[in-house]
């Protein structure tokens, strides 16, 4: 199976990146991609944290999600709609969410993003809990390719890479893909993107695909990108370093069962 991290450098018009997210969806449909994979926040980066609350969507209704649904409907893909808000109980919170839907258009899975960065060297500084209401449990879903190999999904967003109990659940509970939309910042994505997504991988001998928001944006910030694949032995199958781009990569299962089977990590328990 064909599998797509898509990078964008989302600015601040919803209408805008809509655009530029369905022309990526559309080129990976193309080049006979069936999972692509949106970066988080998609379909905004806001001047202001604070942006993220006047673009909030009921979950089930609005102009983002109606986006995501006809995309995968029209160019038959499992689409991952990176990060987008959602409403919440707190009208000064939004939730950072992750939707999937299936080639007919249908919602499948929602993540809500489990933990929040927070980031202050003296010269940049980021607080998600100021906005964003944690989300507070794992979720994956099941895919069947064109083939028929079936693939399980394991969700998660940007920060959450760095707390490897979460993808360990995923693959205790059988995944054999782990998705990291995100959006790194320059200065901690050059230090540690790679190394954590290789690790994840390995750790978990799963094929990962980690779509990225990558290059200077328009209210300013500066994210990392280097959107790539990595198979479950490590090895980066496919990046790009900046600039939208489709980053793709074939996913397989026989080379999933035969790393597996040469070692089995996975059958390990710990305490």
């Amino acid at each position: 199976m064909k599998a797509a991290a898509l990078q964008m450098v989302s600015g601040t018009q919803v209408r805008d990146n809509l655009a530029q997210a369905r022309r990526l969806l559309e080129e990976a449909a193309a080049e006979g991609v069936e999972l692509a994979a949106l970066p988080e926040y998609f379909c905004a980066m806001g001047a202001r944290d604070t942006d993220k609350l006047a673009l909030r969507e009921t979950f089930g209704d609005g102009e983002i999600q109606g986006f995501l649904a006809q995309a995968a409907r029209e160019l038959g893909l499992w689409i991952v709609g990176g990060t987008l808000p959602l409403r919440c109980d707190s009208d000064r919170h939004v939730r950072n969410t992750t939707l999937v839907f299936s080639p007919a258009g249908d919602c499948v899975a929602r993540y809500d993003k489990i933990h929040l960065f927070r980031f202050d060297n003296g010269r940049e500084r980021f607080d998600e809990a100021a906005v964003i209401e944690a989300g507070g449990a794992p979720a994956r879903f099941p895919m069947t390719a064109r083939d028929g190999s079936a693939w399980r999904v394991g969700l998660s967003v940007c920060y959450d890479l760095r707390f490897p109990e979460l993808y360990r659940a995923h693959a205790r509970a059988g995944a054999d893909v782990l998705l990291v939309p995100s959006a790194f910042t320059h200065t901690t994505g050059q230090a540690h993107w790679e190394v954590l997504l290789r690790a994840r991988a390995v750790e978990n001998l799963a094929y990962v695909v980690a779509p990225a928001q990558g290059g200077l944006h328009e209210n300013g910030r500066r994210t990392w990108g280097h959107s790539m694949v990595v198979d479950p032995w490590g090895e980066v199958l496919a990046q790009c370093a900046e600039g939208p781009a489709v980053v793709a990569g074939t996913l397989d299962a026989g080379r999933l069962r035969q790393v597996r089977a040469q070692l089995p990590a996975l059958d390990h328990r710990v305490l």
